[in-house]
């Protein structure tokens, strides 16, 4: 098999699409290369979902930190304190047992006119359960750096705004919310490329591979055990990882530039890609 007929057969098959029989026998390096690609295509649809849904949550729970409201606070600071307290392997091994036990448990909500069940079933495929962790996950790491973004918006701009008539929400959307970014963005990006790389972990969860269409990592293990050499699979799934980690800092960093373009250049602040080796 040539390197065209590997990627046109194995390019997308953790799509389901393409050869539909991993390979076997005689493996050659373009199948490796091939199928361990399109394996990350699940990696980038886990990190890219969960950091898109999270941001909106991670700063609702940012809001609601810094209310005076103990109702509004203190489950917010719960939230972001269960998550952050507890490792995201333990959380992937912990929602995957509930989803399972759930319907198993008969849990049923009632309602006098009818009977609610709960049927999470679905929930204990990749696709949708280890999201949901990743997503909760870092929702509640975003959450702080956005919070610590926020008591450190100056208070001359606020008090300036207020000075000029702006109402609350204006306030919020035209001077709090974007200064609040400008000063998180750096850490925020390190949380979105940790994030991408804490995507890997889904192999190593209890959910499920649907028919053998899994991650990189899945893909990288099944050619490890198959050629009895690791290493020449898990560079190639490295190599990959570090290649879309080069794109996701220069996307990054453009949007950092974008939200400081009105800020002088000796006072912008340079993102340093610091990994968090225990989390």
């Amino acid at each position: 098999m040539t390197c065209a007929e590997a990627i046109a057969a194995y390019g997308l098959r953790a799509l389901g699409l393409g050869e539909r029989l991993l390979p076997s026998g005689e493996i050659t390096l373009c199948q490796q290369v091939a199928l361990i690609g399109s394996g990350l295509i699940w990696n980038l649809y886990f990190a890219g979902f969960a950091l898109l849904l999270g941001f909106f949550l991670a700063t609702g729970l940012a809001l609601a930190k810094t209310s005076h409201r103990r109702a509004v606070r203190l489950p917010a600071a719960g939230f972001i304190y269960l998550f952050r307290g507890t490792p995201l392997f333990i959380q992937f091994f912990f929602a995957y047992e509930l989803f399972v036990q759930v319907p198993r448990a008969g849990f049923q909500i009632d309602l006098g006119v009818v009977v609610i069940g709960a049927q999470t079933a679905w929930l204990t495929k990749a696709w949708a359960g280890a999201l949901l962790v990743l997503f909760l996950n870092t929702s509640a790491y975003t959450a702080e750096i956005f919070n610590g973004a926020l008591r450190a918006v100056p208070r001359g701009d606020v008090e300036a705004a207020m000075a000029i008539g702006m109402t609350p929400a204006q306030r919020f959307r035209r001077v709090i919310w974007p200064t609040m970014l400008r000063l998180a963005w750096p850490a925020y990006t390190n949380e979105a490329i940790f994030l991408f790389h804490a995507t890997a972990l889904v192999f190593f969860s209890s959910f499920p591979t649907w028919r053998q269409e899994g991650d990189a990592l899945y893909y990288a293990n099944y050619f490890a055990e198959k050629t009895f050499n690791p290493f020449v699979a898990y560079p190639i799934a490295a190599g990959y990882f570090v290649l879309a980690t080069l794109i996701l800092i220069a996307a990054f960093g453009l949007a950092g530039r974008i939200l400081n373009r009105h800020v002088a250049p000796e006072q912008r602040r340079r993102f340093r890609f610091r990994p968090e080796y225990v989390r």
